[in-house]
């Protein structure tokens, strides 16, 4: 028997993602594609970048609109599980 977890979040409501790995072309497309999966209405336009101090890591913020916390949670699980992230927050 499964319980919903308690959640401090109100749906809908704009959650911030931060998104890191190795600095590479295709990292931001793929991670805005993977989040677009997530969040249909999700505008990669808005993705804001900042490399690492040395340039060899990318840090991406993702805001999307949540829907539900399995949303969320399904859209951490992907992330985590793609090769080219190194930490979600």
């Amino acid at each position: 028997m499964s319980q919903a977890r308690p959640t401090l979040l109100e749906f809908p409501c704009d959650f911030p993602l931060k998104v890191m790995g190795a600095r590479h072309d295709e990292f931001a497309q793929t991670i805005a594609a993977l989040v677009a999966e997530h969040a249909p209405d999700f505008d990669p336009a808005g993705i804001e970048m900042r490399p690492s101090a040395k340039g060899n890591y990318l840090s991406l913020t993702c805001t999307i609109r949540a829907t539900s916390q399995q949303q969320l949670d399904g859209l951490y699980r992907a992330l985590v599980a793609h090769p080219m992230v190194k930490i979600v927050l």
